[in-house]
């Protein structure tokens, strides 16, 4: 099925934060031309991918992350959305997100936006407290924080904006529950209809890691950050907030129909340097640099193009598709995605059997076909379930025989 969403990556930020391992491109604090310069450079090359991308149905959903987008002018954003509209239109109602750093915009730059056509925005707020922005390389504070909340929440009651998400990091260094505690109460009270939470994950070659390494990073006991997951879904979940996904809350009518695009296993065209985009299912990077990034754009085959009789055809890997919906709340169907993928029945009670202990402890709920982690301790506690899950599908694709029925 020809993909309805879209993935836009704007890779320039200020700094490149400690924890990050993204594909951005660090220009520093200072507004100067070069730094226009090689924003203007960069979006020409988007442009000319969007332009000779093969084109389909209008889009439900477009994002826009990074980096920071925000470091785009209204009228940039708005003209990689009038390309995107030119080659295959936007739906009516269509969702349209735009990643910004608090530090990043002001009001009147946040109207700009909304004027282009952006009608969500994704805050990366963090943390509230300035000692930790300060250690996770953050440019902004918890004032600029409040601040552009604040914006955000008078623009929605005028009717401006749809929604927006708060974004906030737990298990950080030296975290403890009263601190956790503390940074729920102030998102709380900001009004968000949408919050993600995500688990601090130390990535290869972060400057987090190569804290690790020297013992210069105290990150809380795997018995505590399972107790942060639970208690912020009791906290969230007590002000109104539905547990949709493992990291994700959101107020009725306010979950991302463009992140829910990708827990599904459904396509999506993914634009820019380092995206990444499945236009039927299988997933594929682009280049994580600039150079290589323009490199294959200058090759005869276009990056977004999608050959149907060609490697990705064949729909994202069984693995992937399980251990993505098995984010969801409500799980993934496994007897229809064992059928689908012409799965052995027989190694769907093999997995039963294996994942039998964290079943009897409540974590993982089987009700005749679907599967789902039980909420909030099976979704805490998920990381245990779904490492034993790749185990059990490394091994069979080492197999002679291979996991697929005749």
């Amino acid at each position: 099925m020809d993909p309805r969403s879209a993935y836009v990556h704007i890779p320039f930020c200020h700094r490149r934060c400690f924890y990050c391992d993204f594909p951005v491109v660090p220009l520093g604090d200072r507004a100067d031309g070069s730094r226009s310069g090689s924003i203007a450079a960069y979006l020409e090359l988007l442009q000319r991918e969007i332009a000779a991308s093969p084109g389909g149905p209008p889009l439900a959903t477009v994002y826009f992350g990074g980096g920071t987008p925000s470091m785009l002018t209204p009228a940039q954003v708005g003209g990689l959305l009038e390309a995107l509209s030119h080659r295959f239109g936007l739906a009516p109602g269509a969702e349209l997100s735009l990643e910004l750093d608090p530090a990043s915009f002001d009001e009147a730059r946040l109207a700009g936006y909304l004027a282009a056509g952006i009608n969500r925005v994704s805050l990366g707020g963090q943390s509230f407290d300035d000692r930790v922005l300060a250690d996770l390389g953050r440019r902004h504070r918890a004032a600029d924080l409040g601040q552009a909340a604040g914006w955000l929440r008078r623009a929605r009651c005028r009717g401006e904006l749809a929604s927006w998400s708060l974004d906030l990091i737990q298990g950080l260094p030296g975290q403890s529950a009263a601190h956790w505690e503390g940074q729920l109460d102030q998102a709380i009270a900001l009004e968000p209809p949408h919050l993600s939470v995500y688990d601090l994950i130390v990535e290869p070659g972060t400057v987090f890691e190569r804290r690790q390494e020297r013992g210069a990073l105290a990150l809380p006991p795997e018995d505590l950050a399972a107790d942060l997951m639970e208690r912020t879904w009791a906290r969230l979940t007590a002000a109104g907030y539905g547990h949709y996904e493992i990291s994700n809350y959101a107020l009725p009518g306010h979950a991302s129909r463009h992140n829910r695009v990708y827990w599904s296993g459904a396509g999506w065209w993914g634009f820019g340097m380092g995206a990444t985009g499945a236009p039927r299912g299988r997933r594929r990077a682009h280049p994580r640099t600039r150079a290589g990034y323009a490199a294959a754009l200058a090759s005869p085959a276009p990056l977004s193009a999608d050959d149907q009789d060609g490697p990705h055809s064949e729909g994202m890997p069984f693995d992937e598709l399980l251990l993505v919906g098995l984010r969801r709340r409500e799980g993934v169907n496994l007897g229809e995605l064992a059928r689908r993928q012409r799965l052995d029945p027989a190694l769907v009670e093999d997995l039963r059997r294996r994942l039998r202990d964290q079943e009897q402890r409540g974590l993982l709920c089987i009700e005749g076909p679907r599967w789902r982690l039980a909420d909030p301790a099976g979704l805490a506690l998920s990381n245990g379930v779904l490492r034993e899950m790749l185990a059990w599908w490394e091994e069979l694709q080492e197999a002679p025989q291979g996991p697929v029925a005749p």
